[in-house]
Parts: C-alpha cells; sequence; structure tokens
C-alpha cells in the first residue's frame, strides 16, 4: 500500500493531501529513509512523522486497504 493511503486508512494523518505534501516536503521517513508518497508500506516498518519540533514514530502492524474508525488504531503501535 502506498505510504500516503496508509496514513489516511490507519488515520495518523486526517487526510491524504495532508499525509502528500508531509511527504513531499521532506517530513515522513520510513526506516530513517525520507519517504516519498508512494513508497510502499509493509508490516514491520518503522514510520516517524516530524510536526514542528515534535516526532511521532509508529510500527506498522497491519496493512488494510478499508477499515472502521474504531479498528484504525490496531493497525499501527505508538513507539
Amino acid at each position: 500500500m502506498r505510504l500516503d493511503k496508509y496514513l489516511k486508512v490507519s488515520r495518523l494523518i486526517k487526510r491524504r493531501t495532508i499525509a502528500n505534501e508531509a511527504c513531499d516536503a521532506g517530513r515522513v521517513t520510513v526506516n530513517d529513509k525520507v519517504a516519498k508518497a508512494s513508497q510502499d508500506v509493509k508490516v514491520g516498518d518503522v514510520i516517524a512523522i516530524r510536526f514542528g519540533d515534535k516526532t511521532v514514530k509508529a510500527e506498522v502492524l497491519a496493512v488494510q486497504e478499508t477499515v472502521r474508525k474504531e479498528d484504525a488504531k490496531d493497525m499501527f503501535r505508538y513507539l
């Protein structure tokens, strides 16, 4: 699954366009490498997102195309 879509489906970022812009600005890394929005995400990857001076790290636990809002938190684990 594409990184920008995963960020939206897992609700780490609210909108796909915002996720796309964050990737283009270089604020998103996957496994300590700057990632483009089109990069594939798989189980076990570590995603880090910089919001201003704060960084959020999460490990990918599941990759699903669609998921209910209540189950979205089960797709990743904060580090």
